[in-house]
C-alpha cells in the first residue's frame, strides 16, 4: 500500500497522464490507475481531483451517452493541462533520479563543512 502522503503530490500528475493518452471518464481512470499499481485508490479520491483539475483549467469535460446506461463525463487535456503534464514529468524524473541515487547508494554521503557530524569525527581542529 502506498501511503497517502506520498500519493498527494503525484496522483494529479498520474491522472493527467492517463487522460493525456486518450479521452476517458472517472471510473475508467480509477481502473487504469489500479492496473498500474495504485490498488488502494477509491473512486471517491479521483472525482474531487478531477473537479479540481477541471476548475484549474487543466482538463475539460464533455457529457456523452453511454451504451451501458446514463451519460458519462469524458475528460480531455487542455493546452494548459498538456503544459502541466510536461512540467510534472520533468519534475518527477528529477525527483525519481535523486531518490534512486540516495536509495541505491552504499557509500555514506560526505558531511557538510562545519556540520555536527564533522565535529564528532574530529573535523573541528580549533581545539
Amino acid at each position: 500500500m502506498i501511503p497517502s502522503q506520498m500519493l498527494k503530490g503525484t496522483l494529479e500528475g498520474c491522472i493527467l497522464k492517463v487522460i493525456g493518452r486518450s479521452e476517458t471518464y472517472g471510473y475508467e481512470i480509477t481502473q487504469q490507475l489500479r492496473q498500474y499499481g495504485f490498488s488502494e485508490i477509491a473512486e471517491g479520491t479521483i472525482y474531487p481531483l478531477l473537479l479540481r483539475l477541471e476548475k484549474n483549467g487543466l482538463i475539460s469535460a464533455q457529457y456523452r451517452q453511454s451504451a451501458l446506461g446514463p451519460k458519462r463525463k469524458y475528460f480531455s487535456l487542455t493546452d494548459k493541462g498538456i503544459e502541466e503534464l510536461q512540467c510534472f514529468s520533468r519534475s518527477w524524473m528529477e525527483l525519481e533520479n535523486a531518490v534512486n541515487q540516495v536509495m541505491n547508494s552504499d557509500r555514506p554521503s560526505p558531511p557538510a563543512s562545519g556540520s555536527r557530524t564533522e565535529e564528532i569525527r574530529g573535523g573541528n581542529r580549533d581545539e
